[in-house]
C-alpha cells in the first residue's frame, strides 16, 4: 500500500498535521475554505469548567442519536457530535485529520484503505476500542437492503474487515480518493459492537435525552485527546422558535444559539453581552422537485420554475446579504472543483413564459409544502410564489409544522423547501443528494451520465480530468434536474461574551463543524 497521512499524537488538544505529495497525487487534500471569524470572539487561552447551556433549531419528537437514521438537524447532530467520533475529521480549516484513526494508507488506485486505529481508546460504557467496532458501525450502511440515509456515500464499498484488533480494511468496488473526507460525515460515527446508540468515544457521555426536548452530557473524563473538552457539562435544548432562542440567550438562560434572526441581526448583535459568529461554507437553500411524479417529470416545466425564482431578492430579503445567489447545483464556491464558467441562471419571465408554452401550458398550478426549517423557510416560499405569478405559474403554498418535516414531508411530497449544510468534497456531496443509490436523493435523480461520471470520478488520480468531470456533473444537475438552488448561507450562531474560541471556525456545519462543546470554553 501506499502511505497517504499519518495523525501524530494529539497534545494539548491541537492537531499537528502534514500532507505528504502522495495525498495531492491522488486528490485526497481538500482545498482549504476560506474562514470569516467571528464579528467578536474571545480568543483568550482556553480554561476548563463550567456548565454550557445551548438553544438550538430543528429537533423533533421523532430524533433518534442511532447514525444513519433520517435526524440530522443541528439540535440532535449537535449532541451526536457531543457523544461520538469517527475514524477521520473535518479541521477548522477546511484540512483532514485523524480521530480514532491514527494513520490511513492506500493501494495507488485507491481501492483498496487501511485505516489503523489509536490504542488505549474506551468506550463511555467502558469497553476499550477495537476493529470489530468500526466494521460493525460501517457495515450498517452498506447493501440493497440497509435502511441508512447515509448508504450512498459508501455505495461503492464492497467490504469491511478487521486485520487485527487496530486495523480496518475497506474494500471498494472502484478507486475513492475521497474515501477519508467521506467518512467525516456524521453518519459514520463509531459505536461499541452490538450498540445501536447513546454509546460512544466522544467528548461527553450522554446522561438524559429526550427527542425534540433536550439533551445532558457530561466531561467524559477519559477523553483520548488530551486537555478536551473544557466544559464540565453541557445542557442542550431544542427551541425551533429563533425569537425565543435569541430572548433566551438575551436573558443569559442560554450561553449559545444557532441561526438569529438574519435581518434584526445587526441590532440584536448591540443589545450587550452578546457576540456574533460568521463563516462561509458549503451550506445552501433548496427547492427540490421530485423528477419521478408529474408534471415535474418534464425538464421545461422544472426550467420553467427555475427561471420563475429571483434569487437576488431571496438574498436580500431571507438573507439579509449573509451568503451569495446560487445557479441550481450543489457545489459551492469554496469547494475544489466548482466550476465557475457555468452561466448564473437569472431571473426571467419572458424563458419562462417559453418553457411553460414548449412543455405544452399556458400556465401551471403547482403546490409546494412550506415550514421555517431555516430561517425564513416559509418566506422563501412566499417570495417564489410572488415571483412565479408573473410567468402564469400559481403556487400553492401549504404550510406545515417543522417538527418531524423530515420525515414526513422532505422526500415525500412532490416540491417543499429544503437545506443541506453541504459536505466537505464534490463526491460526497453528489452521492448523498444525487446518486440513485441514496436516499437522502430529495429530487429522485437518475441520470446515467451522471452516474457513470460519479464512479468514475471518483477513482480518477489525475485532477484535471477529475475536475472536468465534475463540472460535467454540475452542468447536467444545472440544466436537467429538479434542484432549485437559489443561495448559498453562510453559517451564523450567537454567544454571551463569556464564550471563549479559537479564531478558525469549521465551515462544514454551524458551530465550528457542530463540534462546539469540543472547542469551546468560559472565557
Amino acid at each position: 500500500m501506499k502511505k497517504i497521512y499519518k495523525t501524530p499524537e494529539i497534545k494539548n488538544g491541537i492537531h499537528r498535521r502534514r500532507f505528504i505529495k502522495d495525498t495531492v497525487s491522488i486528490g485526497v487534500a481538500a482545498a482549504v475554505l476560506p474562514i470569516v471569524g467571528s464579528i467578536k470572539a474571545n480568543a483568550a487561552t482556553p480554561k476548563k469548567g463550567g456548565h454550557l447551556r445551548q438553544a438550538l433549531r430543528g429537533g423533533s419528537v421523532s430524533d433518534t442519536l442511532e447514525t444513519g437514521a433520517s435526524s440530522g438537524d443541528t439540535q440532535p447532530q449537535n449532541v451526536k457530535r457531543q457523544i461520538y467520533n469517527n475514524l477521520t475529521e473535518q479541521l477548522p480549516d477546511g484540512s483532514l485529520g485523524g480521530e480514532l484513526a491514527e494513520s490511513w494508507e492506500a493501494t495507488p488506485d485507491a481501492a483498496t484503505w487501511e485505516f489503523k486505529l489509536r490504542k488505549g481508546i474506551e468506550f463511555h460504557n467502558g469497553k476499550s476500542l477495537d476493529a470489530q467496532d468500526v466494521v460493525e458501525s460501517i457495515q450498517k450502511h452498506l447493501g440493497e437492503e440497509t435502511k441508512s440515509v447515509a448508504k450512498g456515500l459508501v455505495s461503492g464499498v464492497k467490504e469491511v474487515k478487521a486485520n487485527g484488533k487496530h486495523s480496518v480494511i475497506f474494500t471498494l468496488e472502484s478507486g475513492d480518493a475521497d474515501l477519508p473526507f467521506t467518512l467525516t460525515d456524521h453518519n459514520f460515527a463509531i459505536m461499541p459492537a452490538g450498540i445501536k446508540e447513546g454509546v460512544g468515544t466522544g467528548p461527553f457521555v450522554l446522561k438524559k435525552w429526550e427527542p425534540g426536548v433536550s439533551a445532558e452530557t457530561e466531561r467524559n473524563p477519559n477523553y483520548y485527546k488530551e486537555g478536551l473538552p473544557y466544559f464540565d457539562s453541557v445542557e442542550t435544548l431544542s427551541v425551533t422558535d429563533a425569537t425565543a432562542r435569541q430572548n433566551a440567550l438575551r436573558t443569559k438562560t442560554v450561553d449559545v444559539i444557532d441561526d438569529p434572526i438574519l435581518n434584526t441581526l445587526d441590532l440584536f448583535a448591540k443589545s450587550g453581552g452578546i457576540n456574533i459568529q460568521e463563516t462561509p461554507g458549503n451550506k445552501h437553500y433548496t427547492i427540490p422537485m421530485r423528477m419521478n411524479v408529474s408534471p415535474l417529470d418534464n425538464n421545461d416545466i422544472r426550467l420553467a420554475l427555475k427561471h420563475s425564482i429571483d434569487r437576488e431578492q431571496i438574498l436580500k430579503t431571507i438573507l439579509n446579504g449573509h451568503g451569495y445567489i446560487g445557479n441550481d447545483h450543489p457545489i459551492s464556491r469554496a469547494m475544489r472543483y466548482y466550476a465557475d464558467d457555468i452561466p448564473q441562471r437569472e431571473y426571467d419571465i419572458d424563458k419562462a413564459k417559453h418553457h411553460l408554452k414548449k412543455s405544452g401550458n399556458s400556465s401551471l398550478d403547482i403546490e409546494i409544502h412550506a415550514a421555517d426549517i431555516f430561517p425564513g423557510g416559509v418566506d422563501t416560499a412566499v417570495l417564489f410564489k410572488n415571483h412565479a405569478e408573473k410567468a402564469g405559474i400559481n403556487i400553492k403554498i401549504t404550510q406545515v409544522s417543522k417538527d418531524g418535516y423530515w420525515s414526513k414531508i422532505w422526500n415525500k411530497v412532490p416540491m417543499c423547501v429544503s437545506y443541506w449544510s453541504g459536505r466537505p468534497t464534490a463526491n460526497a456531496m453528489f452521492s448523498l443528494a444525487f446518486s440513485s443509490k441514496s436516499t437522502y436523493n430529495e429530487t429522485a435523480w437518475n441520470n446515467e451520465r451522471f452516474e457513470k461520471l460519479l464512479v468514475e470520478a471518483r477513482a480518477e488520480l489525475n485532477d484535471e480530468k477529475r475536475k472536468d468531470m465534475y463540472a460535467e456533473m454540475q452542468r447536467l444537475v444545472n440544466e436537467e434536474g429538479g434542484l432549485i438552488a437559489p443561495v448559498f448561507a453562510n453559517f451564523v450562531s450567537a454567544t454571551s461574551d463569556s464564550i471563549g474560541m479559537a479564531d478558525k471556525q469549521s465551515s462544514n456545519w454551524v458551530l465550528d463543524g457542530c463540534k462546539n462543546t469540543e472547542r469551546w470554553w468560559f472565557a
